[in-house]
């Protein structure tokens, strides 16, 4: 296990202890996914930047009461170094998932959306919310599986101590 990874275990304590740091960055296989504004995406549009990826569905129970943490972390921590991409696997469309956004408040949180959830199967995504942690170079950190308290303490803390691993200061 690397350094690195030994380090982010070690900071995944408390509401975010499910974390799992892979012993070395690992590659994603490639899939695409659409903004709010109906472009296509993939994560290598993300280079740069440390990523938190949420794979959620409105449907999904956890996830409901998740996206309002990972909304206040964005708004929190969301920076050129730093984002949260909450990509919403629902079939039903974008008005189904902007209009939950607006219901919940999430301001802060761009809207992404895979309506053929093919990033579920790409990323071995089986349970949702599943959440990784996606390096400036696009490589997998490591995963939870699970929701998690975003906004608390101990999930700040664990970010601040990833970006302090892989996305330095006045790098990306």
């Amino acid at each position: 296990m690397s350094e690195a990874a030994a380090r982010l275990d070690a900071a995944a304590t408390g509401e975010v202890a499910n974390f799992t740091a892979k012993p070395e960055p690992a590659p994603i296989p490639d899939f695409s996914f659409r903004n709010g504004d109906g472009e296509e995406l993939t994560l290598a549009d993300f280079r740069g930047k440390l990523v938190l990826l949420n794979i959620w569905a409105t449907w999904c129970g956890p996830c409901r009461e998740e996206i309002p943490e990972l909304d206040r972390l964005q708004a929190e921590l969301g920076s050129d170094r730093f984002e949260v991409v909450a990509l919403s696997v629902d079939s039903k469309g974008e008005t189904l998932v902007r209009d939950f956004l607006a219901e919940v408040g999430a301001e802060a949180l761009a809207l992404y959306i895979d309506p053929t959830a093919k990033a579920n199967f790409t990323l071995g995504a089986f349970g949702l919310p599943t959440t990784l942690l996606v390096s400036p170079e696009g490589l997998e950190i490591g995963r939870m599986v699970g929701p998690a308290p975003w906004a608390s303490e101990d999930a700040k803390a664990f970010i601040e101590e990833a970006l302090a691993l892989y996305a330095p200061a006045g790098e990306g």
